[in-house]
């Protein structure tokens, strides 16, 4: 099963139950080497971007999901990201969605 990094929407129950039809079980994980983008998408929703700097990390929650439940998230997501695989600091590979 696939591992999911979130740090905004999908947090939200309210936006778990219209996407997953559930309410997902997670735990507080790090994402280095990224920041929130100061530059959100649609001017509201934030981005998360790469920058490989030491000091750059990301706070989460990850998120064990069904695989078809990933294509639900790619659809939630749209054009404006992509998914891109990654190591947390747990040792979790997981996917996260950054700047399409």
């Amino acid at each position: 099963m696939p591992y999911l990094f979130t740090y905004g929407t999908l947090q939200d129950p309210y936006i778990q139950q219209r996407v997953f039809r559930r309410n997902l079980k997670g735990g507080h994980d790090v994402l280095n080497g990224f920041r929130i983008s100061p530059e959100k998408i649609m001017g509201r929703y934030l981005v998360a971007e790469e920058t490989k700097g030491a000091e750059d990390h990301i706070e989460g929650v990850v998120y064990e999901l069904e695989q078809n439940e990933l294509t639900k998230a790619d659809q939630y997501e749209g054009a404006a990201y992509k998914k891109k695989k990654v190591g947390l600091k747990s040792g979790k590979m997981a996917w996260v969605y950054i700047r399409a």
